[in-house]
Parts: C-alpha cells; sequence; structure tokens
C-alpha cells in the first residue's frame, strides 16, 4: 500500500499544501479564526440596551416602576431628559434603543386604582432586537402591574385570591441557562467543515488546471479513479483533522456540552465530509480559474446557511422553500449536531437525519466525480 501511486500521490498533495502558506492557513487558521469570532458574536442574549428615560411624574410610583427596568442587566438608563423632544432625538439618532416616559399624574392615577399610561417607544430598525426587547419590556411591566394589584388586595384584607390557581414549575431542559451560544457554536462547527472540505477540494483541483499540470496528470500511469482519490483523500483527513480542532475550541473554550456520543460525531461528520467534498469537485469542474472558484463556492455556502435552519428556522419559511430544504445537506447535519451536543441523542433517533444526508452525500459525490472523471479523460 505505501508503495502504491496512489499513495504517493496522496504524499504530494499533503507536501504541496504544507508547503503552500496560504493553502496551509485556509486549512488550519481560518477554522480557529471564524469559531472564535463568530462564537462570540453568534448571540441572541441581548444586555445593556440604551435606555433613555422621561419621568414627568417624580413620585414613589414612577421611581419603583422604573426600578424595576434598571436592577437587571438588560437595561442601562443612559440618558435621563426633560421632555419629549429629548426623548425622540436620542431615539432617532440612535444613541437609545429604548425610551421610557412616565407622563404626569402616574402615581396618582396608581394610587387610585386607575390606569396609568405609560410610553414605551422602540427602535425597531432591527426587527429582532426590538422583538427581544419589547419581550423584556412586556415580562418587566406585567410582574410590576400584578405586584401592585396584589398589594392592593391584600390591603383590602382579600388575601385569599391572592392563592394561584396552578403552581406552574418551568423547567428548561437541554440548555437549562438559554445560552443561544450553546445553540448557535455547534452550528457554526457543522458550517465551518462544509466550507473547509469545498474550498480545499475547489482550490487543489483548480489550482492543477491554472497551473496546466492537470493534462499532465491526465498522460502519467495514474488512472483517472487515482487521481480523484489522491485529491480527495487527504483533504477528507486535512478536514476531519479541523472537526478536532473546532470540536476541542467548542468544548473547552466556549464550555459547549458535548452530552452525546463523540465517536458517532466524528462518524457522521465523515458522512456529511462527501457532500462538502463532492460539492467543491463539481465547483472544481466548471470553474476555470482561483477567482471564479472562490465565486462558485460563496454562491453555494451562502444559500446553504441561510436554508439549513443555521439562523432562521425552516418552519416559518414558505412551503416550496421548505420543499428545498430536504436536498440541502447541512440542513440534516446541522440537526445531527445540535442533537448530539445538547441532547445527547443516539443513533436510534438520528438515522432519521443521517440516512437522507447519507444519499445526499453519496449522490454529490458520485456525480461530481463521474462528470471530473469524463474531464480527466
Amino acid at each position: 500500500m505505501f508503495d502504491s501511486r496512489l499513495f504517493h500521490f496522496m504524499k504530494k498533495e499533503i507536501l504541496q499544501l504544507l508547503r503552500d502558506r496560504r493553502m496551509l492557513f485556509v486549512a488550519l487558521g481560518m477554522p480557529v479564526i471564524q469559531l472564535l469570532l463568530l462564537g462570540y458574536v453568534a448571540s441572541m442574549d441581548i444586555r445593556h440596551v440604551s435606555t433613555a428615560v422621561l419621568d414627568e411624574d417624580k413620585t414613589y410610583y414612577s421611581r419603583q416602576f422604573l426600578d424595576r427596568f434598571r436592577n437587571n442587566s438588560y437595561f442601562d438608563f443612559n440618558y435621563y431628559v426633560t421632555d419629549q423632544k429629548q426623548l425622540a432625538a436620542l431615539l432617532d439618532k440612535g444613541k437609545a434603543k429604548l425610551g421610557i416616559r412616565l407622563p404626569h399624574k402616574f402615581g396618582q392615577k396608581i394610587a387610585r386604582g386607575d390606569q396609568a399610561d405609560v410610553l414605551m417607544a422602540i427602535d425597531g430598525t432591527n426587527a429582532s432586537q426590538a422583538t427581544i426587547i419589547q419581550g423584556y419590556v412586556g415580562s418587566i411591566s406585567y410582574q410590576a402591574g400584578a405586584d401592585i394589584f396584589a398589594h392592593r388586595l391584600a390591603q383590602k384584607g382579600q388575601q385569599l385570591f391572592l392563592q394561584p390557581l396552578f403552581d406552574m414549575r418551568t423547567r428548561i431542559w437541554y440548555n437549562g441557562d438559554l445560552e443561544s451560544r450553546n445553540f448557535f457554536v455547534p452550528g457554526i462547527f457543522a458550517q465551518l467543515l462544509m466550507l473547509i472540505s469545498m474550498i480545499l477540494t475547489t482550490s487543489s483541483i483548480v489550482k492543477e488546471k491554472t497551473r496546466g499540470t492537470m493534462e499532465m496528470l491526465s498522460v502519467t500511469p495514474l488512472r483517472p479513479m487515482e487521481v480523484i482519490m489522491g485529491k480527495l483523500i487527504p483533504f477528507a483527513a486535512v478536514a476531519m483533522f479541523d472537526v478536532v480542532i473546532v470540536f476541542l475550541i467548542a468544548t473547552l473554550w466556549f464550555q459547549v456540552p458535548m452530552r452525546g456520543s463523540v465517536l458517532l460525531l466524528f462518524l457522521l461528520g465523515a458522512v456529511f465530509l462527501t457532500a462538502g467534498l463532492g460539492t467543491g469537485v463539481m465547483i472544481s469542474t466548471f470553474a476555470r480559474n482561483e477567482r471564479q472558484a472562490g465565486m462558485a463556492n460563496l454562491l453555494v455556502t451562502a444559500p446553504q446557511m441561510i436554508l439549513s435552519g443555521f439562523i432562521f428556522p425552516i418552519a416559518n419559511m414558505p412551503l416550496f422553500i421548505q420543499f428545498i430544504t430536504y436536498f440541502i445537506p447541512l440542513r440534516y447535519f446541522l440537526n445531527i449536531v445540535r442533537e448530539l451536543f445538547l441532547k445527547g441523542t443516539g443513533i436510534t433517533y438520528l438515522w432519521v437525519e443521517a440516512l437522507p444526508l447519507a444519499l445526499l452525500g453519496v449522490v454529490i459525490l458520485t456525480v461530481s466525480v463521474l462528470n471530473f472523471r469524463k474531464k480527466i479523460e
């Protein structure tokens, strides 16, 4: 085996990679940098929302209400204004994301048992952020109103009615602290595996074409299948090495829990790798130079990231778009990775995702290899 033509060709590919500093950085450095950057950036948790306050009432009740927002990590009272124009100006300039206005007679209405008006002006430029802030505001305001109502009942000697009808006990499974990082980092793990396998394979083959060495390979004793395997196997090994590095960073640095089988993760990662390698081979057969290959890689990876459920829930997409997602390998591996990391699910349940992933990988790789073989021949 170690004296075969395939082995020596694979050895040539590895040595060529080690000598090419740019490709070596792409193979080993880029996954680490991307995971570190995206691991910190990819989060839906919002803290320290810049808040402007207009308290026209300045009573005990208005101060108590504002303390509800001040005494948590969600809101920072950075601005105290004296009129509505100043409040609107801070929102217009983007200095404040939330404006709270408590009008005159706010405390008087609460003391009488009337309904008090409160203005919560939220910057809706970022719809996702505004929705989360709206949820925070609604939750805090509801709790403040419930406490005031309970206090009124207690003053009237109606403590009997304070007993809740339900003993509601909420427990969050699998991600108890609701850390969005635990949700996003495994997704980045899957995305990087696809990206690296595609880039390495595409760049290697296209580089042979631009240098004119692909024609030289066609006249060597190497059979077309040996050329293809000599290209794929080394980069599959490099991609799996990247998986190990990214896995260690995800679990040790970002403290993402790994509750499932590590062996199963790598086995299914190897299955997913066939789709990435096959896509890279397919792109390389059409791309004439590295610039075209780079644009084609971007054209393939961007829709996959959007349609795989990495950012946007697939259930919220139109039905015909949901149908298209069934042909995207990243969709299945993304579910597998998150299930393994957070739930510890075994193959008994994961085969529903693993089977279509394997079928897609085999089809993509087979079609790509056959097409590439015709190009060589």
